[in-house]
């Protein structure tokens, strides 16, 4: 069954990319010129976002490397303990609401201190697929798409991550036991 479901996803995109392109010309519509326009266009999206994510990644360096965030994790942390959120996975959730790729660097370093079956390295898994790059995603995405009014998106991502937490905090407890 396993191989069935590894030769399934090996053949998926292929097909799928086939299937757009057959659709195109079946229409009669220039799929390649249609291609290199949309191509161009996300090449005018990445030059506009750039500047906000060279300053993202700067910023979750700077704080990485200044300590501040161990600082912080273990000021947090003395809180969240008493919740059964471990202290160590406090800058997790910080630095994850700015870059995913930052969090999993001290993702690797959780794993290696505590282990990945650990009831800290499961909820450190399970968090990290529960949580969303909130300011990545806003500042790149609504750059983007020139969206001005984001009225109550930080709240409710904020919300959404604290659920994202919450869960898995419980979902690693009903693992564990």
């Amino acid at each position: 069954m396993l191989n069935v479901l590894s030769n399934i996803s090996n053949i998926i995109i292929p097909v799928l990319i086939f299937y757009i392109v057959a659709y195109g010309l079946l229409n009669k519509h220039k799929v390649y010129e249609e291609f290199i326009k949309g191509a161009k266009d996300g090449f005018q999206t990445v030059i506009g976002i750039m500047p906000t994510l060279v300053a993202l990644m700067i910023a979750v360096g700077v704080l990485r490397a200044s300590g501040f965030l161990e600082y912080i994790g273990r000021l947090l942390g003395q809180l969240t303990d008493r919740f059964g959120f471990p202290a160590p996975l406090v800058p997790v959730v910080l630095v994850k609401m700015f870059s995913s790729s930052a969090a999993t660097g001290l993702v690797l370093d959780i794993f290696k201190t505590y282990g990945t079956d650990s009831r800290v390295g499961m909820i450190t898994s399970i968090m990290m697929s529960c949580t969303e790059t909130i300011f990545y995603t806003m500042s790149v995405y609504f750059i983007a798409a020139k969206v001005t009014k984001t009225r109550y998106t930080l709240t409710g991502a904020l919300i959404a991550t604290l659920a994202g937490v919450i869960a898995s905090v419980v979902l690693a407890g009903i693992m564990m036991a």
